[in-house]
């Protein structure tokens, strides 16, 4: 069996909760698929020498997203209504990787994400590159 590849994988919002956006499924890069266990120093009494690391939560990176600018999309119309307006409507977002059959090989379900930053790549006169929207979303869980 072949380890599997970086790059066929889909993206799927499911807004509202539960109510998938077929618009919003392409994207050319994710990244942020990362979680750490925040550990505390806890001391031993007389003892000076070391100390015990006890698990204390669990933080996320922020989940990054990357496309070309795609026109009337329902997610960034939720992304200017978050950044405009201050109005939040969390969906579940599901990110997929699939083997060379598009058969899926793992998964990652982010709950309740938000937009938490927007960006798009520079506007030049001089290059003839699409325009690249970057999109980071914050989550409850993964």
């Amino acid at each position: 069996m072949e380890a599997p590849l970086a790059f066929r994988f889909g993206v799927l919002f499911l807004t509202g909760g539960g109510v998938p956006n077929p618009l919003d499924t392409r994207f050319q890069k994710v990244s942020g698929l990362s979680a750490t266990v925040k550990t505390i120093d806890i001391p031993e009494g007389g003892q000076n020498l070391y100390t015990h690391k006890a698990p204390a939560g669990i933080t996320y990176d922020n989940l990054t997203l990357e496309r070309g600018l795609v026109v009337g999309s329902p997610l960034n119309v939720e992304i200017n209504a978050a950044l405009s307006l201050f109005r939040f409507s969390p969906s579940n977002v599901i990110v997929t990787l699939f083997n060379e059959s598009y058969a899926p090989v793992s998964a990652w379900f982010f709950y309740k994400a938000y937009p938490v930053k927007w960006s798009t790549s520079e506007l030049d006169a001089n290059k003839k590159e699409i325009l690249i929207d970057t999109i980071e979303l914050a989550y409850s869980r993964m």
